[in-house]
């Protein structure tokens, strides 16, 4: 590739998109909500909000100074995270509590890359994410959906006009910030039935001394006000 290539490369990647439509930041909403209300559909689409969940892991865990072993993505949207490191302190803490905020979170983010009219950024800063967690997955399953979710990213940010990548891009960030209300009810659910007791909020018990039912708070209350506020900003409310 030589230099002009490049530079019109990193123009088209770093470069401001148009405003999309109203009627496009609604309807790609809608069609989030549905996906993540619906049973069936949510059942396939959660497997992204498991690829965040264990992605923040992942990404704190490295930031926290720990050594990251691998990543699993199971088949019944499961998944584990090993890292190797201090068993207590902040960073075991941080590396605890990022997963069930992080979906919540990587969608506020994108709220930020889209109202600065950065779709195709927001788009190829998705792949490269996907490329840098594929390498650290350990099973076939999770292989496929990290391979599937990064080529979609991909292919629509490369072969797609304007208005395909805005929709697509404001549906996967409306996702996230929905997708991310629903686990941590999902994981409330369960432990009132008896499950679930070495989940994420149970780690963060341990390493506290704080109760669970505290950190599931947290995870509410993080998960709730990405969506308040991650809304009213994509409606310009």
């Amino acid at each position: 590739m030589d230099a002009t290539n490049a530079a019109d490369l990193w123009d088209r990647v770093t470069g401001a998109q148009p405003d999309p439509t109203t009627w496009l930041v609604v309807s790609t909403g809608v069609v989030a909500l549905a996906v993540v209300v619906f049973r069936t559909a949510w059942r396939i689409a959660r497997n992204a909000v498991t690829i965040a969940h264990e992605g923040g892991h992942a990404l704190v865990a490295l930031l926290s100074g720990r050594r990251l072993d691998g990543i699993r993505l199971h088949s019944d949207t499961s998944g584990l995270t090993v890292s190797r490191g201090k068993p207590t302190g902040l960073g075991m803490i941080l590396t605890a509590a990022s997963g069930y905020t992080a979906p919540s979170l990587l969608g506020l983010g994108g709220v930020w890359l889209l109202a600065a009219n950065h779709i195709t950024l927001l788009l190829w800063g998705t792949t490269a994410l996907l490329v840098a967690m594929l390498v650290m997955i350990r099973n076939a399953y999770g292989v496929l959906t990290v391979v599937i979710s990064g080529a979609a990213f991909f292919l629509v940010s490369w072969l797609t006009g304007p208005d395909v990548q805005a929709g697509f891009a404001y549906a996967v960030v409306w996702f996230l910030l929905l997708g991310g209300v629903r686990p941590p009810f999902e994981l409330q659910r369960k432990r009132r039935h008896g499950g679930a007791y070495d989940s994420d909020p149970d780690q963060l018990a341990r390493l506290t001394g704080i109760p669970a039912g505290a950190w599931l708070l947290l995870f509410h209350v993080v998960s709730l006000c990405s969506l308040l506020a991650g809304g009213r900003w994509l409606l310009g409310l």
